[in-house]
C-alpha cells in the first residue's frame, strides 16, 4: 500500500519556523516530482512548492518565495518543507503529493499529482 504521511505541523506564533516532513512508503518516489500544497479553511487547495526528482530544480508559489524551502532525501524517501518567519496567513492544512511517473516539469496543478498524504495542520496565531 502506497502512503504519504506528513508530520511536523502544529500551532506556532508569528515569526516562528516549522519543518514539515513527508515520508513515503509502499514504493519509492525517488524518480518523481514531489510537491506541497495547502488548503486554508473555506478556500481551494493551492500550490506551495515542488521539487524535481534529483532536488536540482525547485519551484515556489509567489507568496512563499524567500520564506519556504523544499528539499528531499531520496535515501529516506522523504520530502521536507522548511517554513520560516511564519505569518497568520500561512495557516492551512499542508499536503504533500507525488507527481505522475511521466511528469518531469514542476507542475503547480493538483490533478497532475497522483498520490497524496492526509495533510498536517499548520496554525500561526499569537
Amino acid at each position: 500500500q502506497v502512503q504519504l504521511v506528513e508530520s511536523g505541523g502544529g500551532l506556532v506564533q508569528p515569526g516562528d519556523s516549522l519543518r514539515l516532513s513527508c515520508a513515503a512508503s509502499g514504493r519509492t518516489f525517488s524518480r518523481n516530482v514531489m510537491g506541497w500544497f495547502r488548503q486554508a479553511s473555506g478556500k481551494e487547495r493551492e500550490f506551495v512548492a515542488a521539487i524535481s526528482w534529483s532536488g536540482g530544480r525547485t519551484s515556489y508559489a509567489d507568496f512563499v518565495k524567500g520564506r519556504f524551502t523544499i528539499s528531499r532525501d531520496n535515501a529516506k524517501n522523504t520530502v521536507y518543507l522548511q517554513m520560516n518567519n511564519l505569518k497568520p496567513e500561512h495557516t492551512a492544512v499542508y499536503y504533500c503529493a507525488a507527481g505522475r511517473n511521466s511528469m518531469a516539469r514542476l507542475s503547480t496543478v493538483s490533478h497532475e499529482y497522483d498520490y497524496w498524504g492526509q495533510g498536517t495542520q499548520v496554525t500561526v496565531s499569537s
